[in-house]
């Protein structure tokens, strides 16, 4: 074990991954002091580099090959751009009280009509690529509908979608993997922009234009007043009906921008592995990420947090050989400490346990 520490401990100790852990622990302790509910995650997320930092070697190591990074940080944010695609627009879907379980399956069908288009149907990358998209937000839309116009309870309604587009997928793949040669289409998922991944740049995207439409219009105002109390924002004159539609169309978008991401990465559309449980791995993120399942106030910025810390510590796990079996265990109490520590009766009742009234 002092051997396994000595060699990670002298692998790790670089000036990047001192400077990344200076960065997440110096943002960390910014956002705790102003009393931000993205400081917890972000905590959360230092202590596993901390744990890589002394048991993981090469952990923070980062190369430069033909103009481009490689290294184990740059595969966190390369291999978690599903999830976080997932989790933006899942984040404001929850913040209006809804919740959609079908973004794994959208994601296995928007791939899978990608690759089929290329492959069958000789389309082009970038218009099969607008096809399965214009697919996805589609069922987005679906979502919306069935929970709007029909009044259907949404977790009711997108676990029809969940089954339904996943069914779809098997259907036009024959319930096999299609493999696929693109090179443009490879980009999306393994080429790199100023270096970095390009599916990076997807997710930059998709967020700033998801913060902008909710921080810098009303929209933002609208949903939060929508989460909080819907009856009372209708009698207000919001929209709620229309706001819910949009917002499942978009969260579905996004679950489709994944998929191509994933059957880019693998140069595959498998219908029955890609986004499987999914889901469950975005809606974790929304709630580390300080955003309640109840609606009201939605944390876009924690939401990406919760998706980084959720990517490393799988990657976490697979470097410590941690046997798939027993994998969901230790991922499961990250998550509750998580959990508990976002909550304020929990902290209270922690504070009050171990401090108190020294800490009072």
């Amino acid at each position: 074990m002092l051997e396994k520490i000595s060699e990670a401990l002298r692998t790790n100790a670089s000036l990047t991954g001192i400077g990344i852990m200076l960065l997440t622990g110096g943002a960390g302790a910014l956002l705790l002091r102003r009393r931000r509910r993205e400081a917890w995650p972000l905590l959360g997320l230092l202590a596993l580099l901390v744990f890589n930092f002394i048991l993981s070697r090469n952990f923070f190591s980062i190369v430069e090959r033909d103009g481009a990074y490689y290294g184990t940080p740059i595969n966190l944010l390369n291999q978690g751009s599903e999830v976080m695609l997932l989790a933006i627009g899942l984040t404001l879907v929850v913040a209006v009280r809804g919740i959609d379980l079908s973004v794994g399956s959208v994601m296995a069908l928007s791939g899978a009509i990608c690759v089929i288009l290329m492959k069958d149907g000789q389309y082009p990358p970038l218009l099969a690529a607008l096809v399965s998209l214009a697919v996805a937000g589609s069922v987005g839309l679906f979502n919306g509908a069935l929970v709007t116009l029909l009044n259907i309870q949404p977790i009711i309604a997108t676990l029809i979608s969940m089954v339904g587009a996943r069914g779809v997928a098997m259907l036009i793949t024959h319930a096999e993997p299609v493999t696929h040669a693109d090179a443009t289409f490879a980009f999306i998922g393994n080429g790199h922009l100023v270096g970095l991944p390009f599916s990076m740049l997807l997710v930059a995207v998709v967020f700033v234009v998801a913060a902008l439409l909710s921080r810098k219009t009303a929209l933002g105002l609208f949903m939060e007043a929508i989460g909080d109390n819907e009856r009372a924002s209708r009698l207000a004159g919001v929209g709620d009906r229309r706001i819910k539609l949009w917002l499942y169309g978009f969260s579905g978008l996004c679950a489709g921008i994944a998929g191509l991401v994933a059957a880019s990465y693998i140069s595959t559309a498998d219908p029955d592995r890609v986004g499987r449980l999914r889901e469950l791995d975005a809606i974790f993120a929304v709630v580390i990420g300080g955003t309640a399942l109840t609606g009201g106030r939605f944390y876009l910025g924690g939401t990406l947090i919760g998706a980084l810390l959720i990517q490393t510590l799988s990657v976490t796990m697979y470097s410590q050989h941690v046997p798939s079996e027993i994998e969901p265990m230790p991922k499961a109490g990250v998550m509750l400490l998580s959990c508990l520590l976002i909550s304020e009766e929990s902290r209270r009742r922690l504070i009050a346990l171990f401090g108190g009234k020294r800490w009072q």
